[in-house]
Order: C-alpha cells, then sequence, then structure tokens
C-alpha cells in the first residue's frame, strides 16, 4: 500500500442538511490541481442525507473523514475540524461553495513566496449578490469585499490552534479575523479569485439574516455526540 504523502492543507468542510450540494463542493476538491490535502466534513447534526452522500465518498479516498457531531454552530463545527487536522495549513470551503480547480495551487505557491506569512485570505468570485448584511447591524448591508470570507482562510495550523474559532452560529469568520488582527498574526490577501462563494443559496446564514434579521437556533453544522467515519 503506498503512503499518502504529508498534506499541506487540511481542508474543513462544516455542514448541515445539504445534502442536495454537498457531493459538489466535495468533488472540487477532488478536482484540485494541488492534491496534498486531507478534507475533513462536520455534519453537525444534519437531519437530511447529508452524512449518507458523504460516506461513499469517504471510502473512495483515504483522504476524506466526516465527522457528525451534534447542532453548536458553524464555529463549533470549524473548531472540530481544526482539532482534527493534520496539514500545515487549515483552511475552509463552505458546503454551498466551490474551489476553481487551481485554488490550492495558487495558495501553496504564495505560501512558499511568502515564508513569513500565517494568514492568507482573499480570491473570491461571488455567485449572486455582492452585498451582505453587517453582523454588528443587519439592517444594513456591506460589500463582500469589505468582509473576511471564512472559506478563503488558509491559517497556519498552530495559528489556528492557538486562537480557536468561538462556538458562534453567525460571522464567526469575521470575529477570527479580528482577534487574529489584534494579536499581529502576520497576514496577506489573495488577489487570484478562485473560491466561488454562492449566495443564492434560501438557507444560507446571510440570506436568512437579511430576510428575518435573526437567525434560527439551529444551523450549517452540530455535538456533544460525535463519531467518525
Amino acid at each position: 500500500m503506498s503512503q499518502r504523502p504529508e498534506p499541506i492543507f487540511s481542508v474543513i468542510i462544516p455542514t448541515y442538511n445539504r445534502a442536495w450540494c454537498i457531493e459538489r463542493a466535495i468533488e472540487s476538491v477532488l478536482q484540485q490541481t494541488e492534491q496534498r490535502w486531507e478534507l475533513i466534513i462536520v455534519d453537525d447534526g444534519s437531519s437530511d442525507r447529508t452524512a449518507e452522500i458523504v460516506r461513499p465518498l469517504v471510502l473512495r479516498d483515504e483522504r476524506i473523514r466526516l465527522v457528525v457531531q451534534s447542532n453548536r454552530g458553524t464555529g463549533a463545527a470549524r473548531q472540530t475540524g481544526v482539532r482534527l487536522a493534520e496539514g500545515e495549513f487549515v483552511t475552509f470551503l463552505d458546503s454551498d461553495d466551490q474551489y476553481l480547480p487551481e485554488h490550492l495551487e495558487v495558495r501553496s505557491r504564495y505560501i512558499v513566496e511568502h515564508p513569513a506569512v500565517d494568514f492568507f485570505h482573499g480570491g473570491v468570485i461571488v455567485d449572486g449578490s455582492p452585498m451582505v448584511p453587517d453582523r454588528h447591524n443587519p439592517a444594513q448591508r456591506i460589500s463582500i469585499e469589505q468582509c473576511a470570507v471564512g472559506g478563503t482562510f488558509v491559517i497556519r495550523r498552530s495559528i489556528a490552534t492557538a486562537l480557536g474559532f468561538a462556538p458562534l452560529r453567525f460571522a464567526d469568520d469575521a470575529d477570527f479575523f479580528e482577534r487574529a488582527m489584534a494579536a499581529g498574526i502576520r497576514m496577506l490577501r489573495v488577489r487570484e479569485a478562485t473560491y466561488r462563494y454562492n449566495r443564492t443559496s434560501p438557507d444560507s446564514l446571510c440570506n436568512q439574516l437579511a430576510q428575518s434579521g435573526s437567525l434560527p437556533t439551529t444551523h450549517n453544522v452540530h455535538t456533544s455526540h460525535e463519531s467518525a467515519a
């Protein structure tokens, strides 16, 4: 049996009731031109067929892991993935989004060219409205260009472990970004747009907040009971 290469990237997908799109997200990782990755899918207590769809893909590729936990929100799900990560850098993919094939290759080039940087972010293609609710004032809209898009984060694992993601159900990525800035973490924006951000999903957190001004009590990733597949 051939030994798999050590991953540069631990890709973490937090997901909740996304059976309709989870396979598309996973396939976008499988199609990467940079193949030194592992994929950790954190199912946050889905009640649909999400885990059923993912399990055959786990058997298909040993780099893919599935963790099922009870619902605590996206921040807690990201933190579960960080805790299990083995790559030098952790990065993310929302379950209704996609990577373009060169996404990880571009990031690996940035890592080589900027060895002193611990946190890369940015490089988004937006499908749908580029305006999202301001987390401090949901009645106002701001451009995604002004936001920290968690799916684009590429963070040295030691930094992600030290800072941790707060157990928030919305804007956990913005919270992490602000704490990283306050801690003086070395950051760099990636200019190449290779992360396809889907703003058309009616059940996305941003769209629910925009429509109602509040979030549901459960969403997008679950915990007291965990299992790995």
